[in-house]
């Protein structure tokens, strides 16, 4: 599961990490890229709570064969997308096939996590099925550059077709006993959401506002650097993965903090509010003129949104059914990724216009109104 979550943000990554060339080569202006981008988080929004209580129902080993392969062919399709109005339509609908299948990933992690390790194991067991996230973002612009620079861009989406060959090959040797637990019992039905439950509302708060900033960095940084610091795509794709390494280490981290010193505890306000804490910084990330100090800044904003994703996961399973774990990671991940594609138009319409300052603002903000709204739904007087 970690080697999926790997490949997924390898496959979501590749357009981010090469969107100056892309966009110099297609003739997209960044408002269109951000359309682009949300045409991919609208459809994985969509299809995280989908494939969450899907898989909960049909199983692991049914469920990612079907969504590794979809979002496999979609990601090679970005190879064969034309230039002009064709880039804009084109990529559009490879993004958002590629988001369809990509909604699997957070889910079929967190199930594999909790069925299979102790309740002291399962948050770091958790930090590990998606660090393989963190770990391809990181990865991705050291593999993306060889290949754009020799062959061209398009034969790194080429690329990320044939590494979603090979993991379905090894998830069909290995996706069944003894090395995938099987639960002991399924849902007799599928489940969903339900938006009038205090809980669905505590979980989008604490993950979706609270990690918000890990889209607009991973999407808009290489623009930043090209537009705000001069810097060329050469140079970008030496310093690209500073920002995702603090998503890495954040996952493990925050991991072993829950299962240290969270425990069964429903309200970890001390956590919540650190967390808070260590995303103020980008606020102000437009007056500084190093690349090495915004990469830092970069690097702790993704460290703490890191943070919000695990402990905010931990806390509030714990109200609901055993059977409907997929469902509360997709829940998660899929409000997260809505934010995003709501968001993303405007702060790319924003770089337009080089307000770079009001973009990181906001992204500071977001996280103070999530551990706000979290403290309220969970102070003590109520309950779940």
């Amino acid at each position: 599961m970690m080697g999926c979550s790997w490949l997924s943000y390898v496959d979501r990554q590749m357009l981010a990490v090469l969107s100056p060339s892309i966009l110099a080569d297609t003739g997209l202006s960044a408002e269109r890229y951000g359309l682009v981008v949300a045409a991919f988080s609208i459809a994985y929004s969509i299809s995280n709570p989908l494939w969450g209580s899907l898989l909960d129902y049909v199983g692991l080993r049914t469920g990612m064969l079907a969504a590794v392969a979809i979002w496999s062919l979609a990601s090679a399709s970005h190879a064969w997308v034309g230039p002009g109005i064709a880039a804009f339509l084109g990529f559009a609908a490879a993004r958002a096939l590629l988001g369809l299948g990509e909604g699997a990933t957070f889910p079929a992690g967190f199930r594999t996590a909790l069925d299979s390790l102790p309740p002291n194991r399962q948050a770091r067991g958790m930090a590990i099925c998606y660090s393989g996230g963190s770990l391809g973002a990181i990865l991705t612009p050291l593999m993306a550059a060889p290949i754009a620079a020799s062959f061209g861009w398009r034969r790194a989406f080429l690329l990320t077709g044939l590494l979603g060959a090979a993991w379905l090959v090894l998830w069909w040797i290995f996706a069944k006993p003894p090395y995938l637990t099987q639960p002991a019992r399924r849902p007799a039905k599928i489940v969903w959401p339900n938006p009038f439950e205090r809980r669905f509302w505590i979980l989008i708060s604490g993950y979706a506002l609270g990690a918000f900033a890990l889209g607009p960095i991973l999407y808009l940084t290489p623009l930043y650097l090209n537009r705000g610091l001069g810097l060329s795509q050469a140079d970008i794709l030496k310093v690209l993965w500073v920002p995702p390494l603090g998503w890495e280490v954040g996952y493990f981290f925050w991991g072993w903090v829950c299962d240290r010193f969270v425990g069964d505890r429903a309200r970890p306000v001390g956590i919540f509010v650190l967390l808070t804490v260590l995303g103020l910084p980008i606020g102000g990330v437009t007056l500084l003129h190093s690349e090495l100090q915004v990469m830092l800044i970069f690097f702790l904003s993704m460290f703490a949104a890191a943070g919000f994703i695990v402990v905010a996961l931990r806390v509030v399973t714990k109200s609901f059914p055993p059977g409907q774990t997929s469902m509360v990671a997709g829940l998660g991940a899929g409000t997260w990724s809505a934010l995003v594609a709501i968001t993303l138009p405007m702060l790319g319409h924003w770089f337009d216009q080089q307000r770079y300052t009001e973009t990181f603002v906001l992204v500071m903000l977001v996280p103070v109104v999530g551990t706000s709204l979290w403290l309220w739904l969970t102070r003590p007087q109520d309950s779940f």
